[in-house]
This record gives C-alpha cells, sequence and structure tokens, in this order.
C-alpha cells in the first residue's frame, strides 16, 4: 500500500520521526504504523521504534547505515505495510465520576452543552482504543471519544493531578497513571493503578488494548 504517503524528518544524528499527512487520528493508519514497527525490528540498522500518534519514531545505528539509506528502507517497507492486528485485550475500568472525583465534570459539560448525566453517560458509552503510551510511565493516550465530548485543555495546568485521575484533552481521553501536572480535565477517578513497578509488565495498558470506562459511581 503505497496510497498514503510517509514523510521522514531527522531529531539528531540518529533518530527519523516517521509521519503522514493525515489531519486526524485515523486507527487504519495507527495499525499502518504497528505493521511498520514490526517489519523494521528486523532491520539491523534499527536500535529501538517508539510507536506514537499516527507516527513512529525510529532510532538507527548511524555506523550500520546511511542516513539516506535508512530513509529509503523505511520508505520501502511503509510501501509494503497494511492495517496489521495486534493482540489486544479488553480493560474494563470503573470510575466514580462527578463530585469530589471529577471537578471538572460540571464545567466540562456545559461547555458541550451537555448536561453531567449526558456527559458521564456518552464518555461511558465509548470504546477506546490505546494508541501510544507516553507522556508518564502507564499513561495511555486513547483514541475514540465521542466529538460531542471534546473541549480543549486547561489555559492554566494544574501543578498536580493525582494517580487514577479520569482526564479529558481536547479530542483525547486518559488517566493520569502517576501524579503529575496537567492540562486536562478531571471528570472522575479509578482506583485501578496503570502503573506498578512491581507489576509485570508495570504498565497495565499496551498499545492495541480496548478501553471501557464503567460507571461506579455519578455524582
Amino acid at each position: 500500500m503505497d496510497d498514503l504517503l510517509l514523510h521522514t524528518s531527522w531529531l539528531g544524528e540518529s533518530a527519523i520521526l516517521c509521519q503522514t499527512d493525515a489531519k486526524v487520528l485515523e486507527t487504519s493508519i495507527q495499525h499502518r504504523f504497528w505493521a511498520l514497527r514490526d517489519l523494521l525490528e528486523g532491520c539491523d540498522f534499527v536500535t529501538e521504534t517508539v510507536p506514537g500518534m499516527n507516527n513512529i519514531l525510529v532510532l538507527i545505528d548511524p555506523e550500520a547505515v546511511e542516513g539516506s539509506g535508512a530513509v529509503t528502507q523505511i520508505q520501502t517497507l511503509w510501501c509494503r505495510t497494511s492495517a496489521a492486528d495486534i493482540p489486544s485485550r479488553v480493560v474494563e475500568i470503573p470510575v466514580s465520576y462527578g463530585g469530589e472525583a471529577g471537578v471538572d465534570l460540571p464545567e466540562v459539560a456545559r461547555a458541550c452543552n451537555l448536561t453531567p448525566e449526558a456527559y458521564i453517560s456518552l464518555h461511558s458509552a465509548g470504546t477506546y482504543t490505546v494508541f501510544a503510551l507516553g507522556s508518564q510511565p502507564g499513561f495511555g493516550y486513547l483514541a475514540g471519544l465521542d466529538p460531542r465530548l471534546a473541549v480543549p485543555r486547561r489555559a492554566v495546568p494544574r501543578p498536580r493531578l493525582e494517580a487514577g485521575a479520569v482526564v479529558i484533552g481536547g479530542a483525547q481521553a486518559g488517566v493520569i497513571s502517576r501524579s503529575s501536572p496537567s492540562g486536562w480535565h478531571v471528570i472522575g477517578k479509578t482506583d485501578i493503578a496503570f502503573f506498578d513497578p512491581d507489576r509485570n509488565p508495570p504498565a497495565l495498558l499496551s498499545p492495541g488494548d480496548t478501553v471501557r470506562f464503567v460507571p461506579k459511581k455519578a455524582l
């Protein structure tokens, strides 16, 4: 498949960022990047691959290949890819919505011209796909948020959100995996640990997993 052009840009001497012109997150494109990752991991010059949101960062050994040669090989492999099915699980997340657990829910619902109850209903009815892990250990970037629930991130980030905060940022949903500053809006909380260094694997989620939010307590 070579209908979708792949653009490459260098980040230093040993990292190549690969992405497309797609303006919105597409599951089919994400699956192609996962397929590209699988092909790249069989290349001697590739030291690591880091899939992102409709992109992939390829780390190379500059002593094993010339820069132009690496780009050519990546482009060739991209043209051979198709949307790949990868092993995945369905992970259900119990959520306490609103109240002290989701202090931003009333404001976020109002910005979307919804009642808090309607916002909860739409959020928990969705099926989300883990596109990538990043930002903090165990944090999954989730695609699949109903467009009616999207809201810009906070103008002023909070200095600290506790782990387990169920959040909305732009067109994405997520769960804070470790206490940290954040500009995402908090609509609820879960007691599930998304990252535990003593667990194998430490991260609860993996790219390709399906996530569903299950109301535990609302408002």
